[in-house]
């Protein structure tokens, strides 16, 4: 990953963190930036970001709570729902999957969904807006 586009992924991990970016805002910078996906590893409190040549880069964020043990789908989608209709912030939507078991989650620009997990492997996918 070029110097370039690592100095984005951290803008926007920064910005996401500290809450002034919002998710479209994120995924329209990392994909002019060219890259394919990330992950956000909850427990580990960091995303990784992917481009399509294999390359990747680690970027430390804000420490995140502890998953529940049981992993909720529809508490998962309440979360999604609220940040989606501006009733939270990222801080709050990061709060509330954690609540709801999740421990990570993969972003898939190009596939745009993404794919919440919980410690067992259970998952709640999440469609971007107008994406099918």
């Amino acid at each position: 990953m070029d110097e370039a586009i690592k100095k984005i992924v951290i803008e926007v991990t920064r910005d996401s963190d500290e809450e002034r970016s919002t998710f479209p805002e994120v995924v329209a910078k990392l994909s002019a930036a060219g890259v394919e996906r990330y992950h956000m590893d909850l427990a580990r409190s960091e995303r990784t970001f992917y481009m399509p040549d294999g390359t990747s880069e680690l970027v430390p964020t804000h420490k995140h709570p502890q998953a529940d043990q049981v992993f909720s789908a529809k508490d998962v989608d309440a979360a999604v729902r609220a940040i989606q209709q501006g009733e939270s912030q990222y801080q709050e939507f990061c709060r509330r999957i954690a609540q709801a078991g999740c421990v990570g989650y993969h972003v898939f620009i190009a596939g745009r969904r993404t794919v919440y997990y919980g410690r067992n492997g259970d998952v709640h996918v999440e469609y971007f807006p107008g994406a099918k």
